[in-house]
């Protein structure tokens, strides 16, 4: 017990004495799960509502395909970016390789498949009805897309906050991608496996309350949000 109640005194410490290594890791989270989350929901929720939204031939298939890869392990992701990104893959020019940018990519990757699914499932619960009450009324596609995003919106949140989740505890792809490079592309989960390692409990403890606090305050503005609107 004494060696756990240590790694919490440890843990605020590093935190409360604004540990500039500690710190780094948490910017370098943040900033890349935004990146990858926001270019995720862009992408995502059209393609989700088109799944969702229209019939065409094949529609199952594809759906199985999304629903299989919403469950596509990290370090597959993490070694497919990697040979993309490498000096001799398709992708080398761009030198996106061990940057932050690059784990973007992969991290994007992992976040697409469970945007269109779970954006395509709330848009086939929607009311039937409701589509054709739009319709009626004279509206566009475009408005008929936005008035249907309106009224899915807390599965969208939903959506968004699974696919956050996977992007902020994945390990494999900051790994493999990032390189784990101190100052520069260590993330928190990185850093976390690296310290614990090393036997710097206090290191990993710190940055494992970081994670669930950010966890914690995503979930409390999307409750905040519903409550709203």
């Amino acid at each position: 017990m004494d060696f756990l109640l240590d790694g919490f005194i440890q843990a605020f410490a590093l935190l409360l004495s604004g540990n500039a290594e500690t710190y780094s890791a948490i910017w370098a989270t943040v900033l890349v799960s935004s990146y990858s989350i926001g270019c995720s929901l862009i992408i995502g929720i059209p393609l989700g509502f088109c799944l969702g939204y229209f019939n065409f031939r094949g529609k199952k298939p594809v759906r199985t395909v999304v629903d299989t890869l919403m469950a596509l392990p990290t370090v597959f992701i993490g070694l497919l970016v990697y040979a993309l990104l490498t000096h001799r893959g398709p992708l080398g020019d761009f030198g996106l390789l061990f940057t932050l940018p690059g784990i973007a990519v992969g991290q994007t990757i992992l976040a697409l498949p469970i945007v269109i699914g779970l954006s395509a499932t709330a848009v086939e619960s929607m009311d039937k009805k409701l589509r054709l009450a739009i319709m009626s009324m004279g509206a566009n596609r475009f408005q008929l897309f936005l008035t249907s995003l309106w009224e899915i919106r807390h599965g969208l949140l939903a959506g968004a906050i699974a696919a956050y989740g996977r992007v902020m505890t994945e390990v494999g792809i900051s790994m493999m991608v990032g390189g784990n490079i101190k100052w520069h592309t260590r993330t928190i989960t990185t850093a976390i496996a690296l310290e614990t390692n090393k036997g710097q409990f206090g290191m990993g403890v710190a940055l494992g309350l970081v994670l669930l606090t950010i966890a914690f305050c995503v979930n409390a503005s999307v409750s905040f949000l519903r409550r709203r609107y």
